[in-house]
């Protein structure tokens, strides 16, 4: 009775009679039915979403459940168990979305529309696409009865966009659900080079979010706050970040700068490392490859303003939010300590607000079994590379690395024309594409759990 209505409230998933379909369509049928679901967070309702994997799961026999405090934004956890000769591999993707403008889309954001190659919807690259390829290679080992070495553990986490509540409950309170010896995540792409290579971006290091708020309050005597306000926001969104390298950047920018396309990079490298040429040669690199000059400089956009109600009379107070995504090895005090200096104003308070408290944690290691199966993997031709890659979008790894779990963002997806649509109007990703990348999960898979 429960799946009837389900199937009535959202959508119905594959029957378990038709289970006998090819694994990039099976990814193709659950995508579809995922964008159909809208988990646009806030609110999230992820709930609909694990609803749905449940009934999937269960169609197979595979062990599973829904945990978590708020019986609305519940988290979907899966196991196949193995024969225990590893310890588990964690597949994850999170169940909710960004909001969508509606009036901006050229289709209907939550139908999952299959438009001249391409699947349409809110969600189709973040995270949706990961979410049904990993649930697409569960269903089809089980489907097959094949015996892995190891456990593999499917989790679908509530609340990654918006505070990361949902991976935080696991953690703390579920943490024997979902504890492996390593895990796959979303962070990674594939960039396909002009000379027909392929370099797949293994994330393994993410900027950690932190959102400041700016406050001026008057001071009396026609003093007004809106001013001053404006010219902290000003200061910091038009200063320099300075250059910051880690570990994982420096091996980034080495291994690209070798490169054809990229070896431009290569005199610009020993320029950074220098504290008097760093800021010129990343404006360099910024102006070739905005996204490479995320990985070694922090930054800070204004996102928000609130200041009076009233067209008429100055206001008490005006608020501004920043959002700071900084580096591994920088400290949140350092970040507010630096806008502190950009703002050089000391009637301007700056101080840390709101989202989640992002644990530091190491980059994930280049030495464990997955990421040797990775590149094992991926490396199919002489011109493709395997690269270790710190993203700019933070996400839910850092919560799993603080305890202990190696998180890898698994280029499964091209880049396509170069651009990336994620959050963006008419979100979506080809067919060829998610069919390419489920493939490549299953052999990850595979090659990293191996047959009994």
């Amino acid at each position: 009775m429960r799946l009837i209505a389900a199937c009535m409230l959202f959508v119905c998933p594959l029957l378990a009679s038709d289970d006998n379909i090819p694994l990039p369509e099976r990814a193709r049928l659950y995508l579809t039915d995922l964008l159909k679901i809208d988990s646009t967070n806030p609110p999230g309702n992820e709930t609909r979403v694990a609803e749905y994997l449940k009934q999937v799961a269960d169609q197979f026999g595979i062990q599973n459940e829904l945990v978590g405090p708020d019986p609305r934004r519940l988290n979907f956890v899966a196991r196949v168990k193995g024969a225990g000769r590893g310890r588990p591999l964690l597949m994850m993707a999170h169940s909710d979305v960004v909001p969508a403008d509606r009036a901006h889309w050229s289709v209907d954001p939550f139908r999952g529309e299959a438009i001249g190659g391409f699947i349409y919807g809110r969600g189709a690259l973040d995270d949706k696409s990961l979410l049904a390829s990993e649930l697409a290679v569960m269903v089809e080992i089980r489907r097959r009865n094949i015996h892995l070495n190891r456990d593999l553990i499917l989790l679908a986490e509530a609340d990654e966009e918006n505070g990361s509540s949902g991976i935080q409950w696991m953690v703390s309170q579920s943490f024997p659900l979902i504890e492996a010896e390593f895990a796959l995540n979303e962070g990674g792409y594939i960039l396909e080079t002009a000379g027909g290579g392929r370099v797949f971006h293994i994330q393994t290091s993410e900027r950690i979010p932190a959102r400041i708020l700016l406050i001026a309050r008057s001071t009396g005597r026609g003093d007004n706050p809106v001013v001053r306000l404006s010219r902290a926001v000003a200061r910091v969104a038009e200063a320099e970040q300075p250059v910051h390298l880690t570990v994982t950047s420096r091996r980034y920018l080495r291994e690209m700068s070798r490169l054809r396309d990229f070896a431009w990079l290569q005199p610009l490298l020993a320029k950074l490392e220098n504290p008097v040429t760093a800021a010129a040669a990343a404006n360099q690199i910024r102006g070739r490859d905005p996204e490479i000059d995320s990985m070694i400089r922090a930054s800070l956009y204004p996102t928000a303003l609130r200041a009076g109600d009233k067209l008429h009379g100055i206001p008490n107070v005006a608020e501004a939010h920043v959002e700071a995504q900084r580096l591994p090895g920088e400290t949140r005090e350092e970040v507010v300590a630096r806008v502190r200096q950009l703002i050089n104003d000391s009637s301007v308070e700056v101080e840390i607000t709101g989202g989640p408290l992002v644990p530091a944690a190491e980059p994930s290691p280049l030495a464990t079994v997955l990421y040797r199966g990775m590149e094992h993997t991926f490396k199919t031709h002489p011109e493709d590379v395997v690269v270790p890659y710190l993203s700019s979008a933070p996400t839910d790894a850092p919560f799993l690395r603080a305890r202990g779990i190696p998180v890898y963002g698994i280029p499964l997806f091209v880049k396509e024309s170069g651009e990336n649509r994620a959050h963006s109007t008419d979100e979506r990703i080809s067919a060829k594409n998610l069919s390419d990348g489920v493939e490549l999960l299953w052999q990850v898979v595979l090659d990293v759990s191996g047959k009994e």
